[in-house]
């Protein structure tokens, strides 16, 4: 069922309690931000409250403070680039809660913008504490949800305040919902999924419900390793799950029931050590050395995939295809990459590792859609309901 959306409720005049990701990357010593994307992201949601004369609270969580005040991991050079970005004053509070950022949100006229302090400074935010959220929600008349990134944790700013106040989606949280959700159910065909990253056990459920919704499947990175021993290879001192390949065993299985061609990599990059100025080689996955490491896919793999992919007309892909950030073991997942702009289909990128590589290779705006949450992402696809999805208002 699709979830209301900020455009369906009147804002104006009204206190909006945003819940926005902005968890980017500072540079703990300097405060400087080296990637802005998320702060991004939601700005269409922002400015539709401000120019419809919303007063606008935000609230966000950055970094890993366990429940402490950790002075590097303030929300001001957050509020800073926010206003440099819409060019419009933003104001901080020097918390999140209690009657001194009730009275200075009691200040605010139509229009204004306010970034409320970093909501992991409570160890209640993590907990979903019921008397944390109501302290939130006080402060507001509507909660907007445009934090798709963390939609998959159940958090008192996430889910706590829904409890307490009308709850409905921004922009970035409706987009995201319906690219993976068109993904899901209705792909434009042939759709495949290319799925990387170290594990197994972390993709396992992901690739067990796309099995029968996609055309085909592509296995790369660290994860390949399992299949490939799996089918009988040597696969050297590579990470194996050893209590996966039964698992892997049976989708490899299923996938033939299925007739879901499921592709591993035909050749690999290996080394003897895993560090940057390490000696490779490319071997085909039938000679891989009992001594080495497999750090890439190699260019015959390379070769196979973009063939395959350039008969589909959807592709998701997770994950990279072998340890990218050294790189020289990147060139697997940077071909990957690049091939996909090329191509005249629906290319959605499920966050995480995979988005920071094609942000970091300027591709973003030649894909059709890079996901803001990695876990999110990987969750959603998996088919499972997302905390911070649910409680939000039905749109009939």
């Amino acid at each position: 069922m699709p979830k209301k959306s900020v455009e369906d409720i009147e804002v104006k005049g009204k206190r909006v309690l945003l819940r926005v990701d902005f968890n980017v990357p500072l540079n703990i010593n300097t405060g400087a931000i080296s990637d802005d994307s998320r702060i991004r992201a939601s700005l269409p949601t922002i400015k539709y409250l401000v120019d419809h004369k919303a007063k606008v609270i935000l609230c966000s969580h950055l970094g890993r403070p366990e429940g402490k005040v950790v002075e590097n991991l303030r929300m001001a050079p957050i509020a800073r680039r926010l206003s440099q970005l819409m060019g419009l004053p933003v104001s901080t509070a020097f918390d999140c809660i209690g009657p001194e950022v009730e009275s200075k949100v009691g200040t605010l006229k139509e229009g204004d913008i306010l970034v409320l302090e970093n909501l992991r400074f409570h160890p209640e935010e993590e907990e979903n504490d019921p008397g944390f959220a109501q302290k939130l929600a006080k402060l507001a008349d509507i909660y907007v949800n445009d934090a798709f990134g963390t939609a998959h944790r159940a958090h008192a700013s996430t889910v706590g305040v829904a409890k307490y106040l009308p709850a409905v989606a921004g922009f970035l949280m409706n987009k995201e919902l319906k690219v993976m959700g068109k993904l899901l159910h209705n792909p434009e065909r042939p759709s495949a999924c290319l799925i990387g990253g170290a594990k197994v056990s972390d993709k396992i459920e992901l690739l067990q419900n796309l099995l029968k919704k996609v055309d085909v499947l592509l296995v790369g990175g660290g994860m390949a390793a399992t299949f490939l021993k799996t089918q009988g290879y040597e696969v050297g001192h590579s990470l194996i799950e050893d209590d996966k390949v039964d698992l892997a065993k049976k989708l490899l299985q299923e996938a033939e029931e299925w007739r879901v061609p499921f592709l591993v990599p035909i050749d690999a990059v290996v080394a003897e050590e895993i560090r940057a100025g390490a000696s490779t080689r490319v071997v085909p996955i039938t000679n891989i050395p009992s001594g080495s490491h497999i750090v890439d896919i190699g260019p015959q793999s390379i070769k196979l995939f973009c063939s395959e992919l350039a008969k589909c007309r959807t592709i998701m892909w997770n994950g990279p295809m072998g340890i990218y950030e050294i790189p020289q073991f990147a060139q697997g997942t940077r071909a990957i990459a690049s091939f996909l702009c090329t191509l005249n289909a629906t290319t959605i990128i499920g966050g995480g590792s995979s988005a920071e590589v094609v942000q970091a290779m300027g591709l973003t705006d030649k894909m059709t859609h890079v996901s803001t949450g990695g876990g999110a992402s990987l969750r959603f696809l998996e088919g499972a309901t997302l905390p911070g999805v649910k409680v939000l208002l039905e749109k009939k």
